[in-house]
Formats: C-alpha cells, structure tokens, sequence
C-alpha cells in the first residue's frame, strides 16, 4: 500500500540539471555578430517561388518581379569598385536608377517573406549579403562603433533591413547616417517599416512618411507598395493559461537542452548583458522554462525583453512559464506609449512560442 503512495514523479527527470540563461555572459567576437546577419531559421527556405501572390492583389505578383529583377542586377561588381583589379582595369560603370527598394505594405501581406528572398536570391556570397531588423543594425553599431560598421557593411553588396523603426528620433538618425555612408560605398539597401506610434492603428507606415524620415536618403528608395488583406483590426492574441512552478520545473529537467529561470532574475540579468549578444545567450537551447512571470518593471527592462523575445522567436523556441500570462507583461502605460507596437509584436510572438511549449508538459 505505501510503496503506491510514494511512486515517483509521472514525468522522468532527467539526470542533468536543465541549463540556465542567467549563468550565461556570452562574448561575441565582431566578425561572429556580423556573420549572424542573414534571415532568421523560421526563413531560411523562403524563395520567391514560395511566395503564393493574391490573385486579387496583382500588386504582389509585380513586388516579386521587381525585386526578382533587383536581385539580378546586384550580380555585378560591388558597385564602389571595391575589390581586386588590375591598374589597368576600367572602373565598373556607377549603378543607375536607385539602389535600394522599400517594401510598402501592411500586415500579412509577406514582407519579410519577400525581403528574406531578396537576399536568397541576390548572386552574391552570404558574407556579402547582411539581413537584420532594425533593432539588430543599432545594436550592431553599439556593438563595434559607427566607423568600424561603416567599414565592415561597406564591403557588402546588399543590406536588407526590417521591421525600420522610426519610433526613436535618435536611432533613425543614427541609421540613416549609417545608410547614407553605405550608399556611397556602393552597398545596395532593401527595407521594410515598422509604423509610427500615432499610427499603429493604421496597421502600415506609408512610404511617402518612410521617405520623409530617412529624408536625404529618399531618392535612393523606390517604394514598392504590396496591396493585401489587412490584419490590423485583429487584436491581442490571447495567451494561453500559465503552468504550476512544479510543473515548468519538472518539464525543464525533463527536457535536454532546455533551460530553467526565475523571470525577475532573468529580467536583471539582460541588463548586464548587451542586447547584441542575445541571441548567442539562446545558443542551443531547445525550450526556455520561466517561474514566476511577473509585470515588466520599466520600460528599458521591457524593451530589453522585446529583443530577447524576438531572437526567441526567430529561432523558434519553445517558451513555458508560470506566473502571468504573457498578455500581462506590460502595462496599460507602455501599451498605451510610444513604444507599444513593439510590446504588442513581443506579447505576440511569446505567446505562440507558449503554444508551442505545451507538449513539453506531461501532467
């Protein structure tokens, strides 16, 4: 009778403890953060061909012509003459028409999808080729310095920025000084846009207001609009229902290669790390683990958490927590602030990576 009492747990435990995010400080080598600029894994297989045009919305099937046709003229030599060649040699011929494209268009319409084939299919060497989000060039910049980026993406033929952000004043300057440095070098630009805080209702920022805010750098875009249904009345997902501390605990010991952390000492611990280096703290990890998710503090620890979600998201792992619900992260404040289409896409992309934690659960 007492040995039934006293089974062990219903899920195996695993005989390693599970890993833990806030044992890692990662040191990034440059050259590491520049090679990690390509599409994230979750686009690693896009192409052209991938992409499914609305036959209603003859506007996508012209996006994927132009920019098939953008790809292909990037095949020549770096346009700054860069390179190799003997002193007798002619300089290459300066490209002309602009040398870069903005991708206008609004949710679901496939714009990253088509930014990632952009950079597929541009005949170039993937050392040659940089993909980031907004986000990631800053940090890059704070990473190695405005000279040293301008060194290092000047050699490149082809920089493809998404998710623009034109929320901070400041960043924008500071990237469209840096884009300004890489047009001269040669380097040509593909972007798309995030929206504009007064205008996340809207669900796109319109190219007309993109232009205007990179300003000197306009006449190098050509906007190419990208007509699709619109998403922007669908709200908050809502996020599934948190797991028992016991619970979360025991499917991280459970699980090889994943990790287990309390939420607030998680939230201290990004703080000493730079962002830049967020996603080498997720190397190889299969499932983050969290007890004790709580409200976000402050806006610096909320936005330092949006960049971890994001490079959660990209490389698709699984994350299972207690505590609040991820729809409960922030504020009505910060919802309700500056930054908030930044706190909708974290909540967003958090809780379907909850969906996806839940088969690590065996109760």
């Amino acid at each position: 009778m007492s040995s039934s009492t006293t089974a062990p747990a219903q899920s195996p435990i695993a005989d390693a403890a599970p890993l833990s995010l806030c044992a890692r400080e990662p040191l990034v080598p440059a050259d590491r953060l520049v090679a990690e600029m390509v599409p994230p894994p979750r686009f690693d297989s896009v192409r052209f061909e991938t992409y499914i045009p609305d036959p209603n919305q003859p506007s996508q099937t012209e996006a994927v012509r132009v920019l098939s046709e953008f790809a292909a003229g990037l095949g020549g030599a770096h346009a700054s003459g860069s390179g190799k060649r003997r002193w007798f040699a002619k300089k290459p011929a300066a490209p002309t028409g602009p040398r870069g494209v903005y991708l206008d268009g609004g949710y679901g319409v496939g714009k990253t999808h088509l930014l990632a084939s952009l950079w597929h299919a541009t005949p170039a060497a993937p050392e040659q080729k940089a993909f980031g989000t907004f986000v990631e060039l800053t940090n890059l910049v704070g990473a190695l310095g405005f000279q040293q980026t301008v060194r290092t993406l000047g050699e490149h033929r082809l920089l493809c920025i998404d998710e623009f952000e034109l929320d901070d004043p400041g960043d924008t300057v500071l990237v469209s000084t840096l884009l300004g440095k890489l047009v001269e070098a040669g380097v040509a630009l593909a972007a798309t846009s995030n929206t504009l805080p007064g205008k996340l209702g809207e669900g796109r920022f319109a190219s007309a207001d993109f232009l205007r805010e990179i300003q000197g750098l306009s006449a190098h875009f050509r906007p190419l609009r990208i007509d699709g249904e619109d998403y922007r009345h669908r709200g908050l997902p809502e996020a599934p229902a948190p797991f028992s501390d016991e619970l979360v605990t025991k499917a991280a010991y459970a699980t090889p290669g994943a990790s287990l952390d309390d939420f607030p000492h998680l939230l201290d611990h990004l703080a000493r790390v730079h962002p830049s280096r967020y996603g080498a703290l997720t190397d190889d990890l299969k499932a983050v683990c969290l007890t004790d998710v709580q409200p976000v503090p402050d806006q610096s620890t909320a936005l330092r958490l949006v960049v971890l979600a994001d490079r959660l998201y990209d490389r698709e792992i699984p994350v299972l927590a207690s505590g609040l619900p991820f729809d409960r992260l922030f504020s009505e404040e910060m919802l309700n602030g500056g930054y908030r289409k930044k706190y909708f896409r974290a909540i967003s992309r958090l809780t379907a990576l909850a969906r996806d934690a839940k088969g690590l659960v065996h109760a």
